[in-house]
């Protein structure tokens, strides 16, 4: 098991993609949201690379799931609050339009990562 070979999953690679745009997208919130909206748009962006990361390296096929699983969440969380930013105008309908391109395509990514840890019949 090599330690780092979360970093060669391209699902990963997609949801660091999801992270530095999103960073790059809270810039256009307003200052009120700093401490809201910004800071759980950070956090689950970011818990989308670590549950990656950490459940790879897991043991258990379980574990890796479950961590995958997490990971997912945290993708659909991202979404949705990227959807509610466009309704109250702090990003543009191309912002999320294009945010949601990069979380469709993790999401499959990711969809296929879970699959490859059930056993085959």
């Amino acid at each position: 098991m090599e330690i780092f070979g979360y970093r060669k999953l391209v699902a990963y690679q997609k949801a660091k993609e999801i992270v530095k745009k999103t960073y790059k997208l809270l810039k256009k919130f307003p200052a009120e949201e700093r401490y809201a909206m910004c800071d759980q748009l950070r956090r689950a962006s970011l818990s989308i690379t670590s549950n990656i990361a950490e459940g790879v390296n897991r043991f258990s096929v379980k574990d890796k799931a479950h961590f995958i699983e997490i990971a997912y969440g945290s993708l659909m969380e991202v979404s949705s609050q990227f959807e509610i930013a466009e309704e109250l105008e702090y990003i543009s309908s191309e912002d999320r339009l294009s945010m949601d391109m990069l979380i469709e395509e993790d999401a499959r990514l990711l969809s296929g990562l879970l699959n490859s840890y059930k056993p085959s019949n």
